[in-house]
Parts: structure tokens; sequence; C-alpha cells
């Protein structure tokens, strides 16, 4: 090893019993936070534009899903014989709504393990890539299986929200890593309310503005496309603006014990560590969290729990150790994401079926529909106690 090298492994500063390297992006967090002892309000700032944005381009689907199968010109729905009633409707539009999820059903843990190896900030720069182009694609799609296509393309290689909940958490001081992953599920349900309205007041322009808009410009002929182009332009800004955004995963060669952030170090009981660093899928108080957090997540398309979403999070990233995190929230989101994709394509089932039966003795027409969603519900509330639910033993004491 050379000279150079060795200055480079030597710490920049040692607190106690925990020492932070010069060149090392994720000791520079660790160190911020250990003087830094208030919210860290920059880094969260972040954190809330860029989950703004990745949940911009799902929730601007739903309003105008549905007029884009009525509209025959746009996604040529008379190739498939598809009929115009609303059973048939729900139907289909179940599944260009699943193809986001299932696409990143696939890829989420690939995606959490690339962050844990090379970093959170390139996932989430690439995220940001896919963001724009396959958000624009999907607003100029001319057949229903391009649509279909460019929804699983933009879910599968846009890894942002894993890598974005476990950057939440290691930002922030561990008094304040409830705040960081409410910041998360906040700008999610403010991206869930600003998508619909923006996709349907700017949804078929040149019939609703034609001042502004005439029906042989392009807005004309792809009536969909304006709420996608400007959602992709303010992509564009956050992409550049994650430029800025400080990694916090560590590069150096120094000893783990040593170096790790004394907020996020695993604490010790009779030399055995309370957050297990085996095998991700054998970490219980990890598992039970994510399987309780997917129950809730396929119940999730028609109601949505904020406070829920926030402390299985939690619980989440903390029965975790630093270096697996980006691989928990992957498989979090995977798992997660499947369950969103039986959401759609399994709710417009059940809602073209719940049509077929209006007159019926039990539970006649939508009835039906909230009922099977609050068998969900109580599933997902009863998976909540002990012994199934397990805590993390740091998150205890």
């Amino acid at each position: 090893m050379d000279e150079n090298n060795e200055e480079t492994q030597q710490p920049l500063l040692t607190t106690n019993t925990t020492s932070y390297y010069e060149n090392c992006p994720g000791c520079q967090i660790d160190l911020f936070k250990e003087t830094n002892p208030r919210i860290p309000f920059k880094l969260l700032f972040y954190v809330w534009i860029i989950v703004l944005c990745a949940a911009l381009p799902i929730s601007s689907l739903f309003p105008f899903l549905y007029f884009m199968l009525l509209n025959i010109h746009s996604l040529q729905i008379r190739d498939f014989h598809i009929a115009k009633r609303e059973e048939d409707i729900g139907y289909y539009a179940g599944y260009v709504g699943s193809a986001y999820m299932f696409g990143r059903a696939l890829t989420s843990v690939l995606w959490g393990v690339i962050a844990d190896r090379y970093g959170r900030k390139p996932v989430i720069i690439f995220g940001m890539i896919t963001l724009i182009i396959f958000n624009t694609l999907f607003g100029l799609s001319t057949s229903f299986w391009m649509a279909i296509s460019t929804r699983f393309l933009l879910g599968s290689l846009c890894g942002i929200l894993g890598p974005m909940r476990a950057y939440a958490s290691e930002v922030c001081r561990k008094e304040y890593q409830a705040l960081g992953m409410s910041i998360i599920s906040t700008s999610w349900g403010i991206g869930l309310v600003m998508g619909p309205a923006l996709g349907g007041f700017l949804a078929q322009p040149a019939e609703k503005y034609e001042n502004v808009f005439p029906k042989d410009s392009l807005f004309g002929r792809f009536p969909y496309f304006l709420p996608c182009l400007l959602i992709s332009i303010f992509g564009l800004g956050v992409f550049v603006l994650s430029f800025s955004l400080p990694e916090t995963l560590h590069n150096h060669k120094g000893n783990d014990e040593e170096c790790h952030d004394s907020y996020d170090k695993p604490e010790m009981n009779e030399g055995k560590s309370l957050v297990s660093e085996e095998s991700l899928l054998k970490n219980w108080p990890l598992m039970s969290s994510i399987i309780v957090y997917c129950v809730f997540q396929l119940h999730d398309m028609a109601y949505a729990e904020v406070s829920i979403t926030t402390g299985l999070f939690l619980l989440q990233n903390r029965a975790v150790a630093q270096k697996q995190r980006g691989a928990a929230n992957g498989i979090s989101m995977s798992a997660m994401s499947f369950f969103k994709a039986v959401g759609p394509a399994s709710g417009g089932s059940i809602f073209s079926w719940a049509q077929k039966r209006q007159d019926a003795f039990f539970l006649p027409g939508d009835q039906i529909v909230f009922f099977i969603l609050n068998i969900v519900e109580v599933i997902g509330l009863l998976m909540t106690f002990k012994p199934f639910l397990a805590i993390p033993e740091n998150l205890i004491s």
C-alpha cells in the first residue's frame, strides 16, 4: 500500500469509540449527526422532493385512465374488442395500473442490493432518468400495449423509493428517524393528492382549452401527454437537484465496529448484537413488519393509512444494520409492489363482478367491494399483534 493510500485510511477524527474517515461520505454524514443535534431540514427536503416526484407519475394515472380506455382513438381499444362498459373498463384499467407495481416488484430487491453496494445516490439519479423518459413515453402511448409496457419499464427501472427509505433513516439521528419516515409518507400522500388533480385538470387540453391548445396540435393528438410532460419537466428539475444529494454509504476499508455511526451502530447485549446481520429472510422483526406492511398496502389502493406506513417503515429500518438496509428496503418494496400489483388487477375484477350482481340478496353491487376491502383491513389489524409482529429489541430498549 502506498503512502497516499495509508493516509486516506487514517481516521480524520475520533470521538469516543467512533472513528470518522476524511474521504468517506458516510462518515461525513455520521459526524454531521453527532455534532448537529438539530433536525436536518435540508436533507429531509431532498427526501421530500424526490419522493414527491416519484409519486406523481403513479397517482396522476388514475383520474384519466378511465377516459384513456374509453377513447378508442388514443389506445386503439377496438383492436382488442373491448366493449365500452363499466365492468370491462375497470377490468382493463386494472392491468394498466398493475403494470408499474409488477415491474417494481421484480426489481426492487436488485436496486436495494445495488444501493448497498454502490451507494444510494447513483440509484436515485438513475431512477430519475428512468422516470423522465418512460413517464413521457407513457403520455405518448398510441396503443394499449405501449401504455402497459412504458408503465412496466418505469416500475422496473425506477428503484428510488427503497433507497430513499434507507436514506431517510440514515441522515437523521436516532430520535428523528420516525420524522424521516413520516416525511416519506407525507410526501407520498401529497403526491397522491396532487397527481390526480394534475392529471384530471390537464388531460385532454385540446377539448378543455381550445384557445390555447389547437386540436391539430401535439396535445390534440395525444390528449394525455400534457400532464405527463409537466411531471417529467418537474422530474428534470429534481434530477438536477439530486446531484447535490450527499451520499450516506461508507466507502472506506476501516474497521466497521469502530467507524459505524454511534446512532446507527447495533447495540450490544452480552456480546450479541440486537440488530441481526445474518440472512435478511431469517430476520423475523424485519420480515414480520414487511408482511404486515404488505397486507395494508394491498388495502392501501382504496384506503391510505399514513401513520401505519410510517410506523412499519421505522420497524423495518431499525431491524437491520446500514450495510443491509438497502437490500432490506428492496425486499420490502418488492413484496409490497407485488401486493399493489395484485390490488388494481384484483380490484378491477371484483369491481367488474360487482356490477353484474346489482340485484343480489347479499351485499349487492359495490357493497361487496367495500366488504372485501374491510376483510383485508381486519386481517392486517390482527397481524399487528404479538406473536406475529416482532419488535426489534433495540427499539424497545
